[in-house]
């Protein structure tokens, strides 16, 4: 076989030299010293020692360096040099490179022989680490499946009538099946009257909002059906066995420079994060892969491909928006549920206690653990089991304070909100409270009731 670049431009150089000949006229020719033995033509060797006929050896070498040539080659119709110079012509001709020239249907030579070149000079070419490929696979597999998403919001220009529509933020999504479903952050589209979707080939569409599950600060968008077929769904992981110290990447949009891939390791894992809503989202991933503005509703990715999360927050103690290398993801696992439940059923459902809760600060005030009660309102799962707070001739009388639930301690309205992420709705759960500004604790029993957003049109 033809292993290198060198012979097969001698074999080239030869076929074309030969196509001159053959139209020139005919005159004896001597034949070529042993001298020429140095330079051998077949291809099929690159050892200077081996000999060759002397009518075929190194006539394309003689004749650059201006010496007398041997006989006159001869060939098939379609020696291997003629192949190969029937590709490396088409090739300069037509622009295209020789690894597309080997999918054409060029003759069976000709296209073998596009194929065996370009593999010579992949081989001659400066090769990229094992790690590397590894990592520009990853990159060239996901890319297509993650979008720009735009959000677009209206508005009343000041001393007129008209309404406008200007894009208010960016963040990133990825697709989630052939159906034309995207998933993002909720905070991403939050309040927009449009979304926009834009793809890696720049191509944009508007996108409907099929759900969002706002305490958990997930969203589904999608676009047309007939958009839809183009779409590359992004592979689904697991994030149930994922250990710290594994690598990870990051693909999404920050601050607007489209498809950009960070990676790092998983920094920590089981971490509370707040939503949108200020209720805790357990569970997520820590990771020191750059996540900045505009990463978020991304894809965080492992070793193979596969999706194990989204990015979607970042620790920032100054305030301004910069990644310091602590940035969190929703495991997959929960987005999978959640995703899911909205495609299939078209609405979300959360186990409720039916009860509003005072902030914390009111009671951290007093020097005190748990959650207030604040109100009860009429027909909820609690009403006439808890005590609300509620404002006396005398001052303010504070309502129950919720300790535990099930036995465990409740010292903060994070911990009730883990509680309830474990319960289903219909549960009966007993809730031990101080009463009576801590005179009195007791246990009382709650069924809980249902939470349900609907999406369905």
């Amino acid at each position: 076989e033809v292993t290198s670049e060198r012979e097969l431009q001698n074999a080239a150089c030869d076929s074309m030299a030969l196509s001159v000949l053959r139209a020139a006229p005919t005159r004896p020719r001597a034949a070529k010293p042993s001298s020429c033995l140095s330079r051998p033509f077949h291809p099929r060797s690159s050892s200077p020692a081996r000999s060759c006929n002397p009518g075929r050896r190194c006539w394309c070498e003689a004749n650059r360096r201006g010496e007398p040539e041997g006989d006159r080659p001869t060939a098939s119709p379609l020696s291997k040099g003629a192949a190969a110079a029937f590709a490396l012509i088409l090739s300069v001709e037509s622009g295209l490179p020789l690894d597309a020239l080997a999918r054409l249907p060029l003759p069976e030579q000709a296209s073998h022989y596009a194929s065996r070149l370009t593999q010579a000079r992949a081989l001659s070419a400066p090769g990229l680490a094992a790690e590397e490929e590894a990592v520009v696979g990853i990159f060239n597999q996901n890319t297509p499946s993650v979008v720009n998403i735009t959000n677009v919001q209206q508005f009343r220009a000041m001393g007129s009538l008209d309404i406008m529509e200007q894009p208010v933020g960016t963040g990133s999504g990825f697709v989630w099946d052939k159906q034309g479903h995207i998933i993002t952050n909720y905070h991403v589209i939050k309040g927009a009257s449009t979304v926009k979707v834009t793809l890696i080939d720049k191509r944009s569409y508007d996108a409907s909002v099929v759900g969002f599950d706002e305490d958990k600060d997930v969203a589904i968008l999608q676009v047309q059906e007939n958009q839809a077929s183009s779409l590359k769904p992004i592979q689904v992981g697991k994030s149930a066995n994922l250990n710290v110290g594994m690598s990870v990447f990051a693909i999404g949009n920050p601050f607007g420079l489209d498809h950009t891939m960070t990676s790092g390791i998983i920094s920590g894992l089981g971490r509370v994060i707040q939503g949108t809503t200020g209720r805790p989202i357990r569970g997520a991933i820590q990771t020191d892969a750059a996540i900045n503005p505009g990463n978020s509703g991304g894809p965080l990715l492992n070793k193979n491909g596969q999706l194990i999360g989204i990015n979607t927050a970042i620790l920032d103690p100054s305030g301004k928006g910069g990644n310091v290398g602590v940035g969190f993801a929703i495991p997959v696992d929960t987005v999978k549920g959640i995703v899911e439940q909205i495609i299939q059923f078209g609405k979300i459902v959360r186990p409720v206690l039916g009860i509003t809760l005072a902030p914390d600060s009111a009671l951290a005030q007093l020097g005190r653990k748990g959650v207030l009660v604040l109100d009860v309102p009429d027909g909820s799962p609690a009403t006439g089991k808890l005590q609300p707070t509620y404002r006396s001739l005398t001052g303010i009388v504070l309502g129950d304070v919720i300790t535990a639930v099930n036995g465990t301690k409740v010292e903060a309205s994070a911990d009730l909100y883990n509680l309830l992420d474990d319960l289903k709705v219909g549960d009966t759960v007993t809730i031990t409270v101080e009463r009576n500004n801590q005179k009195d604790t007791q246990d009382v029993s709650v069924t809980l009731g249902s939470r349900v957003t609907s999406f369905e049109s």
